[in-house]
């Protein structure tokens, strides 16, 4: 489906091409700089500084850099639980043991190698870090569009379970206006190389 009534979708198409677009002018370099900063700014927000389990993901080509923040919550004593990609495009959860217990996996994504511990394991965490390509002033989100993430926050809110939903980004993708869908969620708080800045979103 390309559009549904008031255009949003293809609006959010429209969107995540420019964004990707400007995400692959950056050097391997700009990635890698703006990685530290972010992993510093990041546990700046006491969401995550302070959460005994941290549900993250491991970055992969020139998305803001996860990698030295999730070295940082283990050094903090969190643990972190990383997301596996199952054929129904859900996610299952394994620990991060480190950077050498990461295997290849599709997608040109990476993948704990530990035990599996189900699509509820995401439950147990007081913060969940979500991938996404920008936010607006209201805290929405704009995804990849493969729906992965629709199905965590769909089954945190059917449980009545609610971490910090913190996105990592650059500053150029804290923008005016994420076209919203009826399924689409506010985060709680953008971490850019710039700081951190929280939303005040409705209960």
């Amino acid at each position: 489906m390309n559009t549904d009534k008031s255009g949003k979708a293809s609006d959010k198409g429209s969107l995540r091409r420019e964004l990707l677009a400007a995400r692959a002018l950056l050097t391997k370099e700009d990635a890698i700089r703006a990685a530290a900063v972010l992993a510093e700014a990041a546990l700046g927000l006491p969401e995550l500084a302070d959460a005994r389990t941290v549900a993250a993901y491991v970055s992969v080509g020139r998305e803001p850099g996860t990698r030295a923040l999730l070295e940082a919550l283990r050094g903090h004593g969190a643990r972190v639980l990383l997301p596996v990609l199952l054929a129904d495009n859900d996610l299952d959860w394994a620990a991060y043991e480190g950077p050498a217990h990461l295997l290849p996996a599709g997608r040109g994504l990476l993948e704990p190698d530990g035990p599996r511990l189900g699509p509820d394991a995401v439950l147990a965490a007081d913060a969940v870090l979500l991938p996404g390509l920008a936010v607006d002033g209201a805290g929405m989100r704009l995804g990849r569009g493969g729906g992965s993430y629709d199905r965590v926050l769909a089954r945190l809110t059917a449980a009545g379970a609610h971490p910090s939903l913190v996105v990592l980004l650059y500053e150029n993708e804290v923008v005016a206006r994420v076209p919203a869908e009826p399924h689409d969620h506010p985060v709680d708080a953008v971490v850019t190389p710039a700081g951190a800045r929280r939303f005040v979103n409705p209960s």
